[in-house]
């Protein structure tokens, strides 16, 4: 039996909107957050790693609040496909087309301690609310409000994140280990 398929939106294309933003000024919009949803998706994954692989005197804390980091980091990735939903574009939502528009790179399968781990995930984080600080000023410029305000948001809660990394990394945080046992 033959299934006949449908395509009610076409991939990396922006129709009109129902915000009434220039087609033409959404579609550098959509092009930014399909990179900033990209973007969050290679930092879910890390911290999802890291999560799981947590060992250590702190391992409970730093576990919790790797899922807590993640799970805001997945949240934002929805709020922002979303906002490219109501621009008129289409969200990136399958491997290859996150892995493309991806501006970070996550670190190896290998497992780390902790400290490089939580270092891995500071200068991700960096990267990425450096790209948020040019996406918000992207969206301004081209009268954008609404997802320069979305981003603000979101955008501190990675610094938020990036803060509570940074005092992690501390000498007086986390237990130091020697390479060998």
């Amino acid at each position: 039996m033959a299934t006949e398929r449908l395509t009610r939106r076409t991939a990396d294309t922006v129709e009109e909107n129902p915000v009434r933003l220039d087609t033409d000024k959404a579609e550098q919009i959509v092009g930014a957050l399909n990179r900033d949803l990209a973007d969050a998706y290679v930092l879910y994954h890390q911290l999802h790693k890291h999560h799981w692989n947590v060992e250590g005197a702190e391992h409970h804390d730093i576990h919790v609040w790797l899922q807590e980091a993640y799970e805001d980091v997945e949240e934002a990735a929805d709020d922002v496909a979303e906002r490219i939903q109501a621009l008129g574009g289409v969200p990136h939502a399958g491997m290859p087309a996150l892995a493309e528009a991806a501006t970070v790179e996550a670190e190896d399968e290998d497992v780390y301690d902790i400290r490089t781990s939580l270092a891995n995930d500071l200068e991700m984080y960096g990267d990425i609310i450096e790209s948020y600080r040019d996406h918000i000023g992207l969206a301004e410029n081209l009268g954008d409000h609404a997802t320069g305000e979305m981003l603000r948001q979101q955008l501190l809660d990675l610094e938020e994140h990036a803060h509570v990394i940074d005092h992690y990394l501390e000498d007086d945080t986390l237990v130091l280990e020697s390479a060998t046992r």
